[in-house]
């Protein structure tokens, strides 16, 4: 069996893994597990792509390292809260990878197809990869920026800003027909000025596509530069002619695609109108005016009424993650267990910041997997449950979105724990969420607010069931 032979194996091989890790990442269960199996394709794939290579290793050595030890840094540094724009930033990085492989590439040929007849493949695959990577890259950046709310996190419109972008895509796809024909013209200006002028409207091009999109979206965003970040991925691979580069990268572009579809049929809206509505750019209120008076509770009453509860329901968002609340939110759960009461914790499809927020951040405060329920589960039975505890969530549990035909958010899919026999909200104040919305839920008969930082508050609520015992 000659090496070519057996790094064809390997490259089969990695991508099995790849299809079995993204399978086991369905699940919160497996999900540690696929992660592995992928890192392992992973490293098989880079080990033979690397075998009879006439390269200098030193430099593979010193990137990896270099590499290892950031990755490192920022894992065990970055906390739970920054995790959607660190995601962001790794979508960016890929993309940005890719767009140098591929004119890394262009670069190492151009005396080649100077003297003789350029593959239109590769060509091709060439401007794809610079096209979407560059935008990937500023997109993210874009998206990294309004996740850690270092820019402005709403909408940025401006008259004519489709045109615009349309007009920068059709000059664009210009570039790269001018491109391909010209890619062995001996004069290689002609080949490398549409070239660079087409990474630059892709780096534009990244900004502008993003910033129309607020932060309510950003789920959605993450999802589809995931999924752009694959695709330039797999262009890249067409160029290198790498076959698990191709894979992967058709992987990663696919499952963000199924993805970002996911989260546009959680919100009941389409991707069109995510990109292009604006959505956020003011504050807005639902199209009613609100009844009543926001009616607080202290951790005391709110034991009180969780002493006897047979069924209790905690719906996280990011005010969650913002406080690190998991890990008492876990131990109240179990308290509340150890009382009879039957507990579970229903996670909205686009709650928190990126896709699977939520169960990212239960699973690490060790929440049984069982107790998770999906809205579509936790919906039918929400009125036989006695308490709903919402703790940092607010565009996702708004009943404007069911029962206000003048809201923004009319027709999106929420949880429905208003209609429990009592709801606890956990927020700092009756501020509007991310999509910059008053919230009907906090004015409802059967509401109680618990002001304040929310693991402090359940802490409280904690230290009340504790002193009882």
């Amino acid at each position: 069996m000659n090496q070519d032979t057996l790094v064809q194996l390997a490259y089969i091989a990695a991508s099995v893994l790849f299809i079995f890790g993204l399978k086991m990442l369905s699940s919160q269960r497996t999900a540690k597990r696929g992660n592995v199996v992928s890192a392992a394709g992973m490293l098989i794939a880079v080990i033979a792509t690397l075998i009879g290579q006439d390269m200098q290793y030193q430099w593979i050595i010193l990137g990896i390292l270099i590499g290892g030890a950031v990755g490192a840094t920022a894992a065990l540094r970055v906390p739970m809260t920054s995790m959607p724009e660190f995601v962001a930033l790794f979508n960016g990085f890929g993309g940005m990878a890719s767009l140098l492989v591929g004119w890394a590439e262009y670069q190492r040929n151009l005396p080649v197809w100077a003297e003789g007849e350029a593959p239109y493949v590769t060509v091709i695959a060439i401007a794809i990869a610079a096209l979407i990577g560059g935008l990937t890259f500023t997109g993210s950046l874009i998206a990294y920026g309004k996740l850690s709310e270092t820019i402005n996190s709403k909408a940025v419109l401006y008259r004519g800003q489709q045109i615009v972008n349309a007009a920068i895509v059709a000059v664009a796809l210009i570039c790269i027909v001018v491109f391909v024909i010209n890619a062995d013209n001996p004069a290689i200006a002609a080949s490398y000025a549409p070239f660079l002028i087409l990474v630059a409207l892709a780096l534009v091009l990244g900004v502008l596509a993003t910033i129309p999109i607020g932060g309510a979206d950003m789920p959605v965003v993450i999802s589809l530069l995931n999924s752009y970040s694959g695709l330039a991925a797999c262009a890249a691979g067409f160029v290198i002619m790498n076959t698990v580069l191709i894979v992967a990268g058709s992987l990663v572009g696919a499952s963000g695609m199924i993805l970002t579809a996911i989260m546009c049929k959680a919100m009941n809206r389409s991707l069109g109108n995510v990109l292009f509505s604006g959505f956020g750019a003011v504050v807005t209120a639902g199209g009613t005016a609100k009844q009543g008076e926001a009616k607080p509770i202290t951790p005391e009453d709110a034991y009180y009424i969780l002493e006897n509860a047979r069924s209790v329901v905690f719906v996280p968002g990011y005010g969650m993650a913002a406080a690190q609340a998991q890990h008492v939110v876990r131990e109240l759960g179990e308290i509340l267990e150890e009382n009879g009461t039957e507990v579970k914790y229903a996670v909205h499809p686009v709650a928190g910041r990126m896709p699977g927020h939520m169960n990212v951040l239960l699973a690490e405060a060790n929440v049984p997997y069982e107790q998770l329920v999906e809205m579509d589960e936790i919906n039918p039975a929400m009125e036989s449950v006695d308490v709903a505890i919402v703790i940092g969530a607010n565009d996702v549990v708004n009943p404007a979105a069911r029962e206000d035909p003048a809201s923004s958010i009319y027709g999106m899919p929420i949880i429905n724990v208003d209609y429990a026999r009592t709801v606890f909200v956990l927020k700092r104040s009756l501020a509007s969420g991310f999509a910059g919305i008053e919230n009907d839920l906090f004015f409802k008969e059967n509401t109680r607010m618990l002001f304040g930082d929310a693991k402090s508050s359940v802490q409280a609520v904690i230290n009340e069931m504790k002193e009882d015992a």
